[in-house]
């Protein structure tokens, strides 16, 4: 219940004023010209005008509201290393309890996490801490704890704010981590160039000496190590790296982690590069003029990143035409210079009917056999003559050729067909898409026929492709480090004149080089994976019936185990929600990938160590203070009148704000009318009976 006063003029103001000011006057001139009962006057006076101002009385029924306190708990990523959580449950409970014996006050928590969908997510406490308040009368806020370990990113989110607001810092004083830091990451790189990225591990805290000043980094490139380097701390240094290929490069650091480190999230990233080659080197070989010679150079010089090296060899050494070399109109082959000085210099080497005719001795195709060992690759496109005593299986590289001629040359018309393994492989899967559409509901494909296919036997390798009779017509094979593919037809020009609709020749030929280049997207077993959102979406491509079991190592380093669905030959697909931001690693059998969800190095791993600095300049504003939660695990809690000190070394301040909701309110006059008219009559006769009694004794 409250009491107060108000007026309820009859009048309005401004007359109220001037009679005030009227009344003033005469009494004045009264007391100039000496009437002894103008101090009478002016009481007379007072009480008409409070007659006419009407005093009241206002009682009201009042419903005692209770002070709001706003417990923040930040529970984001940088809160979930060491200790902190079991610090800030511990913190909620004590605080829970000790804020509900208060009488009067009630205890809001709010909690802060991540959101995996922002790109670039932190600790955004205290817009959270605003978003509360708001929702609530400012006059009811007593005070906001906030449990944090002080490394939050929005400082000055908040503003002003009607009560203390304090800390109850997460952490501990002997706290140390190391962290890995990229300075530089570039997005395009060429192949087989050095690059040099600028990076730095920093030290934090209170580093042990035995573990000061150096850690130990290694490094793997699309999944596979690249080396293992110790490396100073607290400098930036430059460290050279190559890419192997083209395409996507996924380079992953780690700093070797050490026990009693914070935190091992932030000793890890992941760098995506694209490898470009800065030109292609092809050397195409013709054993003589043909029909197809032409489709070929078509398709790789219409590549700007090629440089093409192409012969033909149009004169061979049996025929003497008694024509001197000088005087021909194109140069000799340099046989020397390509297949013995500069061979490592091609990424692919291209057999295009090519026949033994001696102008290759025995030495230039053993390099060859070694140049693919070594990681090269060779295209052999055969004619009639590798079924022949001219057949290259008949010279070294027999070692390399997937295939044995059985010397027969099968001459009629045949749709080339796609093999079950060829429908898995990347080479050859999908390949009807790029074909003229298809006319008949049968199971012949829509492109045309060729009309030459080499009987050969399979020695190893993959058979993607078959023709007439079903025999082999595409193999493709690894050598050691190389790989070879072999193409037992040399009819494939046909489709690219449109021969019967044509056919996708040059979406095939284009693939096989590709393939053979080592094209990350063409490779038969592979494991990749893209992230929507905090939706990460897996797949594998096999030219097995099956793939493994998928493992995901989620970034705490918990494992699970998920089930892939076939979604088309050779590709399977499994999709899982991230739960927290970073480093994901996936295993399958001997594949290897990484994803980063959200950043890689996330803002709350920037700086692990627990600090205030950030929330002193609201604490000062707002009268809060600050408690390690190491020091005193269980600070006192103190109601305080609002202006005064609300902290102290171990105990923090609640204002009690006193706010209430009005049920009713009941108005009385203070004095009744009569009252006033009694006293201002009364007052007003006394004075004149004094003024008239005073002139009666002067006369007498």
């Amino acid at each position: 219940m409250g009491f107060s006063f108000s007026f309820e003029p009859l009048i309005p103001w401004p007359w109220v004023w001037a009679l005030a000011a009227l009344f003033a006057l005469v009494v004045c001139i009264g007391a100039l010209r000496g009437v002894k009962g103008w101090p009478l006057r002016i009481l007379s006076a007072a009480f008409i005008l409070l007659a006419l101002l009407t005093p009241m009385t206002n009682q009201e029924d009042r419903d005692p509201l209770s002070n709001i306190i706003f417990v923040v708990a930040d529970k984001t990523a940088s809160q979930s290393v060491s200790d902190r959580p079991a610090q800030i449950e511990a913190a909620l409970a004590r605080l829970a309890q000790e804020i509900g014996t208060l009488d009067g006050f009630e205890i809001r928590e709010v909690v802060v996490e991540n959101d995996l969908s922002a790109r670039d997510d932190g600790s955004f406490v205290l817009g959270a801490l605003s978003k509360a308040a708001a929702e609530v009368a400012q006059a009811r806020i007593g005070g906001a704890i906030i449990i944090t370990d002080g490394r939050i990113h929005d400082a000055d989110v908040l503003g002003e704010f009607p009560a203390p607001v304090h800390v109850l810092r997460t952490g501990r004083a002997a706290d140390w981590d190391k962290r890995l830091v990229l300075i530089n990451a570039p997005s395009f790189a060429i192949v087989d160039e050095e690059i040099k990225l600028r990076l730095r591990i920093d030290e934090q805290g209170a580093v042990p000496s035995t573990q000061r000043g150096e850690a130990v980094l290694s490094i793997d490139i699309d999944g596979e190590n690249y080396g293992t380097f110790p490396l100073p701390t607290n400098r930036e240094l430059e460290l050279p790296i190559k890419l192997a290929h083209g395409g996507v490069n996924v380079i992953q650091f780690n700093v070797h982690p050490e026990e009693g480190e914070v935190t091992h999230r932030n000793n890890s990233a992941v760098l995506s590069i694209n490898g470009v080659r800065d030109r292609l080197r092809v050397l195409l070989v013709s054993g003589e003029p043909h029909s197809g010679e032409r489709t070929w150079r078509n398709l790789l010089k219409s590549d700007s990143a090629v440089d093409l090296v192409h012969f033909t060899i149009l004169r061979p050494p049996e025929k003497l035409d008694g024509v001197p070399v000088s005087e021909l109109s194109l140069i000799a082959f340099p046989v020397r210079q390509l297949f013995l000085e500069k061979i490592e210099e091609f990424d692919l080497i291209i057999f295009d009917r090519y026949k033994r005719r001696g102008m290759l001795s025995a030495q230039y195709l053993r390099n060859v056999v070694q140049y693919v060992k070594n990681g090269g690759a060779v295209l052999v496109a055969s004619g009639e003559s590798f079924a022949g005593a001219e057949s290259l299986f008949r010279t070294d590289l027999a070692e390399i050729i997937p295939a044995r001629p059985t010397a027969r040359v099968i001459e009629r018309g045949f749709h080339p067909m796609i093999s079950s393994l060829g429908q898995r492989h990347p080479v050859t899967q999908d390949l009807e898409r790029f074909a003229p559409p298809k006319i008949t509901d049968d199971d012949t494909p829509s492109w045309g026929r060729w009309f030459r296919l080499i009987e050969a036997e399979p020695l190893r390798g993959d058979v993607v492709m078959t023709g007439a009779e079903g025999k082999p017509l595409l193999l493709l094979d690894r050598i050691e480090e190389g790989r070879v593919a072999l193409l037992l037809s040399d009819h494939a020009w046909l489709w690219s004149r449109g021969f019967e609709g044509g056919g996708p020749q040059l979406e095939l030929l284009r693939r096989l080089a590709h393939w053979a280049m080592k094209e990350p997207d063409l490779e038969e077993e592979r494991l990749s994976a893209r992230s929507d959102g905090n939706q990460i979406t897996i797949t594998r491509r096999s030219v097995l019936d099956s793939p493994r079991d998928l493992q995901v190592q989620n970034p705490d380093g918990s494992l699970r185990a998920l089930e892939m669905q076939e979604h088309s030959p050779g590709q399977w697909i499994a999709q899982f929600e991230g739960t927290e931001n970073g480093l994901y690693r996936l295993y399958d059998g001997d594949q290897e990938a990484v994803i980063a969800l959200g950043p890689t190095l996330p803002r709350e791993f920037e700086q692990t160590l627990a600090d205030g600095v950030m929330l002193k300049p609201l604490r000062r504003v707002t009268g809060g203070g600050e408690i390690g939660l190491e020091e005193v695990p269980s600070p006192d809690l103190r109601i305080v009148r609002a202006g005064r000190v609300a902290a102290g070394e171990q105990w923090l301040g609640l204002v009690d704000r006193q706010s209430y909701v009005t049920l009713a309110v009941r108005q009385a006059p203070v004095f009744p009318a009569w009252f006033y008219l009694i006293m201002a009559a009364g007052f007003a006769i006394l004075g004149w009976w004094i003024e008239g009694r005073r002139r009666n004794l002067s006369t007498s």
